[in-house]
């Protein structure tokens, strides 16, 4: 009888911890639950372990996820896959056996924050084999530097350094790959990475083989408002809560994190704040940017007083090369044709609904993928034992426009 009363108590406090209210349309949510549940647990002991001074949250955050996550470079009847540089840059590179001559070209920017994760991870892994056996593409998947040893422009200076490697002429003959046929592609804070990268190559005359697609997944593209309405909307949805978006652009900018609550306030894009133009500030305008069906009852957070030095002590906030959302009009204009997959219930929707429309208005010609189920990281959980229905829509949705445009 102890012992059964014991096991009740003991689930009722499982069930309390994993229970979470989460929105009615987001897609099979007690799978969500589950997971943010595992996440939380995580983040709680790497905050301890930071606490009591064993280690940086992040590492032990990152050891728990290699643990867990990370495989070995194996081979399969359809990929040939192997681990090797890319610009002296750490990559893991998946060939397709047999199909067409000249392969079309992907290469691949990880999310995690700027800090977490790695192109070996299982769930990258498999995306990547997938993507190379579905297109019969050559797919590049990198392992940037992470944060807190690299900070930007690292990862960013990685990024582009890879990426050019892979537009080089003895990358595209070794494998095989067609000049006309490459994309440049990342989720999270690898699609802001994509971006970058676009953004800077696009306008690179010096550049002799340009992207034909960028293809950003649920991209992180500014750092001055947290208060768009999907920030508002989505700050208690997991697994990327309003507070640890602040806290991952701080790690990356190399600020110290103890500023979290001011931006998580807005005090450091308030209107007193010089070096924050106007014209900076029409380009994260939502109440123009975004459709009314987005925008719905929220109204902007703007302070007309803030904190005073916070621009000057990380002025990278303004930075396009970590900001790509900010770039002039002619940047936009010269990026190659685009796909941006936002999700309904992902903090950083609207950054990505913005982009979209700023790229619209260079002319460029962009695919808006938005799922009204979907959550922040969704495409990664399109594999087994996480398997979500919007993680395989959206993934299968991604590779079939990647198919039918590159």
């Amino acid at each position: 009888m102890r012992l059964r009363l014991a096991g009740a108590v003991l689930l009722s406090a499982a069930a309390y911890y994993v229970y979470l209210p989460l929105p009615s349309g987001v897609s099979e949510p007690w799978k969500l639950m589950l997971l943010d549940a595992l996440f939380r647990s995580f983040m709680q002991a790497s905050d301890m372990a930071h606490v009591v001074g064993m280690c940086h949250r992040v590492h032990l955050l990152n050891r728990v996820v290699s643990w867990v996550e990370d495989i070995e470079a194996r081979s399969c009847p359809a990929v040939h896959v192997t681990d090797s540089t890319l610009g002296g840059v750490p990559a893991r590179v998946f060939q397709p056996k047999g199909g067409r001559q000249l392969k079309r070209g992907v290469i691949y920017f990880h999310g995690g924050g700027w800090a977490l994760g790695s192109g070996r991870m299982r769930s990258y892994d498999l995306l990547c084999r997938k993507m190379a056996a579905d297109l019969d593409s050559v797919v590049m998947s990198v392992d940037y530097r992470l944060a807190p040893e690299a900070v930007f422009p690292d990862q960013y200076h990685d990024a582009l350094a890879a990426s050019r490697a892979f537009l080089s002429a003895p990358v595209l003959e070794r494998y095989g790959i067609d000049p006309e046929r490459l994309c440049v592609s990342g989720d999270s804070a690898g699609g802001n990475l994509a971006a970058a990268v676009a953004q800077e190559l696009g306008s690179d005359d010096g550049v002799a083989v340009k992207f034909k697609l960028q293809a950003l997944i649920y991209p992180v593209l500014q750092a001055l408002d947290f208060y768009t309405p999907s920030y508002q909307q989505n700050r208690a949805v997991p697994i990327l809560y309003r507070p640890y978006m602040a806290r991952f652009w701080l790690q990356y900018l190399g600020a110290d994190t103890s500023l979290e609550p001011l931006l998580l306030a807005n005090n450091h894009s308030a209107l007193d704040q010089p070096a924050i133009s106007a014209s900076t500030r029409s380009k994260l305008d939502w109440t123009a940017l975004l459709p009314a069906e987005r925008r719905k009852h929220f109204r902007p957070v703007v302070k007309e007083t803030g904190t005073p030095g916070v621009m000057g002590e990380v002025p990278e906030l303004i930075d396009v090369r970590a900001a790509p959302l900010l770039a002039e009009p002619e940047v936009l204009g010269r990026t190659p044709k685009a796909y941006v997959m936002t999700c309904e219930f992902d903090v950083l929707r609207d950054d990505g609904l913005m982009y979209v429309r700023r790229l619209q208005d260079a002319g460029v010609t962009v695919t808006s993928d938005h799922y009204e189920d979907g959550f922040h990281g969704c495409m990664v959980f399109a594999f087994l034992p996480m398997m979500s229905s919007v993680g395989q829509r959206s993934m299968n949705s991604y590779i079939h426009w990647l198919d039918q445009n590159l």
